[in-house]
């Protein structure tokens, strides 16, 4: 397969988090944090169109003992509302930690002396956050989870 940009989606009730692959697919970085709304897939679908994306991998929030919650099925229906405005192929990745795992990020960012205020680093969180799990599965550290659309 070529490599090709893949767009990561950390998707919240409120915020969601966007990460982009360089064109080589091999390095993750974050690119920003939309509200969550009506006008959402807009804007992603536009990111989508800009960046010359040809993947989507999108963090599945499994429960820590494997099941699904009222989360995952809320990324099931945003992950079919999206695939009805892009032709993009959507995988799924278990990002059960990922905010956690960002969260350490940013803390060890803050005690090497990078400037993050509280507002700043929620703001970078979920960004964060799907740039980790787009790099472990760029990596191959991680793989799809089975979920249907």
């Amino acid at each position: 397969m070529t490599p090709s940009r893949t767009l990561a989606i950390d998707f919240g009730t409120r915020r969601i988090g966007l990460a982009l692959s360089d064109a080589g697919g091999k390095l993750a970085t974050p690119l920003k944090v939309l509200q969550a709304g009506s006008n959402s897939i807009s804007e992603i679908a536009a990111i989508i169109d800009s960046q010359g994306v040809e993947r989507i991998v999108i963090g599945f929030p499994l429960n820590m003992d494997g099941s699904r919650g009222s989360a995952a099925e809320k990324v099931v229906a945003f992950a079919r509302s999206l695939q009805t405005r892009t032709s993009k192929p959507i995988v799924f990745v278990d990002e059960r930690l990922s905010s956690f795992e960002a969260e350490q990020t940013l803390v060890a960012r803050r005690r090497g002396g990078e400037k993050l205020t509280r507002k700043s680093k929620k703001e970078r969180l979920d960004a964060v956050a799907a740039a980790q799990f787009l790099q472990e599965f760029l990596d191959g550290k991680i793989g799809e989870t089975d979920v249907t659309i």
